[in-house]
């Protein structure tokens, strides 16, 4: 029973978090309006796609993972049973908040909107703080020594160039 509960909760949690702070406030700020893009070069409207693109799928197989593999959650109301350690976990710590970052990065790009690209990284601030005082503790708390040595050899926002084996 576990494992439904874990699908249907991450997939409630992806419209509620993700979509708000990904989709619903970058609306919020641009309404999607198109404005000449950043320096006038419109390769940096190619740039925000792929990043857009890449932080979709990063979303998408990381909130799978927590649920099939973790069998939990990433809200912390229904944390995983298990500590998370595949797919691009193996090569950055925070992977669904890098891809929440990227997609407004890569909005701002699109939209050539300065007010999103502001708005990114304070919400990567925000991640960041989030992650110290609260995430990291907990998990070294339930995990102990399996996170300890992650943390060791993961990197919490920057990927690493090849995975990590435990």
């Amino acid at each position: 029973m576990r494992k439904p509960f874990a699908i249907v909760g991450s997939a409630v949690f992806l419209v509620i978090a993700p979509g708000f702070v990904a989709g619903l406030v970058p609306w919020w700020i641009s309404h999607w309006r198109l404005d000449a893009p950043f320096l006038g070069m419109p390769l940096f409207r190619l740039v925000g796609c792929i990043l857009i693109a890449l932080g979709a799928i990063g979303l998408l197989d990381s909130f799978g993972r927590f649920a099939l593999q973790g069998l939990g959650t990433p809200a912390p109301v229904f944390p995983t049973r298990h500590l998370v350690v595949t797919g691009l976990y193996r090569y950055v710590r925070n992977p669904m908040y890098v891809a929440v970052v990227s997609t407004i990065l890569g909005q701002s790009l699109v939209l050539g909107n300065a007010a999103l690209l502001e708005y990114g990284a304070v919400v990567w601030l925000l991640f960041h703080l989030f992650v110290l005082i609260y995430e990291e503790p907990t998990l070294k708390a339930t995990f102990g020594s399996e996170y300890k040595s992650f943390c060791a050899a993961v990197p919490r926002w920057i990927p690493r160039v090849t995975p990590w084996r435990e």
